[in-house]
């Protein structure tokens, strides 16, 4: 799959997804400092599933209403370290391939979906 990470997301997590054979951009090392609309953007544009702990993300496609049909994956996890992140990130992905056209959030316990 194709995949943006947002620049709050781990390293760690993202080479884990790069070592299953996702392809996998950055916005920490492609753009750092961006507004999170051109984020979306980028993802749109791009046609990646966004990835991010961040929560503004279902304010900008939800309530702004911004277009997001790529998809959007919001983690909501704890972990002790960034090794901890990767692996549940990497589970987490791997469990579903329906990720596009859909708001995601994934928890420690379950993951819940809506469409975008």
């Amino acid at each position: 799959m194709r995949f943006l990470a947002n620049e709050n997301f781990p390293g760690d997590a993202v080479e884990a997804l790069r070592n299953l054979g996702h392809d996998v951009t950055w916005i920490r090392t492609d753009a750092p400092g961006i507004a999170d609309t051109e984020v979306l953007n980028r993802a749109q544009s791009d046609a990646r599933i966004l990835l991010t702990f961040d929560k503004d993300f279902g304010e900008l496609a939800f309530r702004s209403r911004l277009p997001a049909t790529c998809g959007i994956i919001l983690f909501r996890i704890k972990a002790p370290s960034s090794a901890v992140v990767a692996q549940k990130v990497a589970s987490a992905i791997v469990s579903r391939n329906d990720w596009a056209g859909h708001f995601s959030v994934v928890e420690d316990d379950r993951i819940r979906m809506r469409v975008l």
